[in-house]
């Protein structure tokens, strides 16, 4: 049987943003996200207690506060560029695909998006999380909620899935571009180049969690592109527990003690600028390196919406649309 193009769909994903910068928005937000047992791996009857009767008192208002430095005339940062990626995706592939976008957690969920394409009568549905590394807390969190959509269908689409692209050439050869473009255009020449890696609980590396592995193979992949030394380093700890090391904070607290006082920062795992890259490394990341004693610090964008970001997306969904969408 030949494949009908209108017949295929590629569906978008990343984690999710609050609807506004507000403390009950961020609650709603924090309270979905952090009932993810892909998310938050202690036994529910012990973390429950916690999270609603100290998480959700105390951190959306914190958090709020950290949205309000970023949010935008668009509104959120991650959902504002994720709408831009998709747009780009559109133009690129014309009308005759269908390029959706969702959001694991917050407004425009997965399951909305996905049961929405099969009423539209597409059969054939490549789901794509923008995550470049594998972690359980994130691209399989994706996959739980894409099966429980189709578990409540009696007529399923045949579904692919976007596979992580950490090694993958279109991915470092893009990151290098996007990197060196940026770095050029600096008034300054860095003396490290930090890379930025949002972190995971240690005992999730343990549990044999492929994450920090190849959050490393990505590193090592950039090290071969650049003369400039490189550093890796893991942010946005949360709790208790010891998370992947060394901290991002941590690391940029000591590199005047080192004598390194130039310093870019980038966020390789991240597809989209979002709260984390924008306040913890833009805002907080500089006050601690600026308090430390170093002089000059630039916070590097994420592919994003780029030139380099949208050429690689448009090559790593053709290679998946295999078979199901003319190959040029």
């Amino acid at each position: 049987m030949t494949t009908k193009p209108n017949d295929v769909g590629v569906l978008l994903t990343n984690l999710g943003t609050p609807d506004a910068p507000e403390p009950s928005a961020v609650r709603r937000y924090l309270a979905e996200f952090l009932s993810d047992p892909r998310v938050v791996e202690i036994a529910p009857a012990i973390w429950k207690p916690v999270l609603h009767g100290v998480v959700l008192r105390t951190r959306p208002a914190k958090s709020a506060r950290a949205y309000r430095e970023i949010w935008t005339n668009e509104g959120s940062p991650l959902m504002a560029i994720s709408k831009r990626q998709t747009e780009a995706l559109r133009l690129r592939f014309g009308d005759a695909l269908c390029v959706g976008l969702a959001m694991r957690y917050g407004d425009a969920s997965i399951g909305y998006a996905l049961s929405k394409m099969v009423d539209h009568g597409f059969k054939r549905i490549l789901v794509a999380p923008l995550y470049p590394q594998y972690c359980a807390a994130t691209t399989a969190s994706t996959i739980d909620a894409v099966s429980a959509e189709l578990k409540a269908m009696r007529s399923q689409p045949a579904i692919r899935t976007l596979p992580p692209y950490f090694e993958d050439p279109l991915y470092i050869d893009a990151l290098k571009a996007s990197i060196a473009r940026q770095m050029e255009a600096l008034e300054f020449k860095p003396e490290r180049l930090l890379l930025s890696f949002h972190g995971m609980p240690e005992r999730t590396r343990t549990l044999g969690d492929p994450y920090y592995g190849q959050c490393r193979a990505t590193a090592a992949l950039l090290e071969q592109q650049f003369e400039l030394p490189i550093d890796v380093a893991f942010q946005s700890r949360f709790g208790r527990a010891r998370w992947l090391q060394p901290a991002t904070e941590v690391v940029l607290a000591s590199y005047p003690t080192q004598g390194v006082r130039r310093v870019a920062i980038a966020a390789p795992g991240f597809s989209a600028d979002c709260l984390e890259t924008l306040e913890e490394l833009g805002i907080r990341g500089r006050d601690t390196f600026i308090g430390a004693g170093g002089t000059h610090f630039a916070r590097l964008d994420c592919l994003n919406d780029s030139d380099e970001g949208m050429a690689m997306l448009d090559a790593l969904i053709r290679r998946e649309l295999a078979g199901w969408w003319p190959s040029s």
